[in-house]
């Protein structure tokens, strides 16, 4: 995949993921971030359980990175608790 596919593919699953786990974007740095990550953990994810590759800039691609996101942020806010929210 492209770089610019993955800055797409990142920022749409970082924004989704961000989104479900928090109820509001994060921007744009945060959602690239988040959604580059996500793909990673995804990606690593949905091989585990024998799913095909996420290649290209696709719905299927956007949505393996978004649920690693998600894995992400929620196992974030699991170990940090709520330290740093008011």
């Amino acid at each position: 995949m492209g770089i610019l596919a993955w800055i797409g593919v990142g920022v749409i699953a970082g924004f989704i993921a961000s989104r479900v786990v928090n109820q509001k974007g994060q921007g744009l740095i945060y959602d690239l971030a988040l959604g580059v990550a996500g793909a990673l953990i995804g990606s690593y994810v949905f091989d585990a359980l024998g799913e095909p590759d996420a290649r290209g800039f696709n719905p299927y691609s956007v949505g393996v990175a978004a649920m690693g996101a998600i894995i992400l942020l929620i196992s974030y806010h699991t170990i940090a608790g709520n330290q740093g929210h008011r």
